[in-house]
């Protein structure tokens, strides 16, 4: 069953440093099997408080989004990212067809 990464960006800090992630994030995904779905598309808040935007990943199942994410690999790109700006993500399993 397809699982999802879900990232919600709420509020921008530092720009500097989310500029070092984008330059470095799509490289963490050599050797996984991930599709990005959503990219900071357009979107519209239809419920809750305001958003920066929203990024979705797909992935074969949870144990390779889990493996993805925790990998050494994306957790040194990641720190990046905590210091730019404070994030949202939600990992959900997605539903058979």
């Amino acid at each position: 069953m397809s699982a999802y990464i879900v990232f919600q960006r709420e509020s921008t800090h530092d720009q500097q440093a989310l500029d070092r992630y984008a330059q470095r994030a799509d490289g963490t995904f050599d050797g996984h099997d991930v599709q990005a779905l959503v990219d900071y598309g357009t979107y519209e808040v239809l419920e809750g408080p305001p958003i920066e935007g929203v990024v979705v990943l797909r992935f074969p199942d949870a144990a390779a989004a889990r493996g993805w994410y925790r990998g050494e690999q994306y957790q040194e790109v990641v720190q990046d990212r905590f210091q730019g700006a404070t994030y949202r993500a939600v990992l959900v399993d997605g539903v058979d067809a």
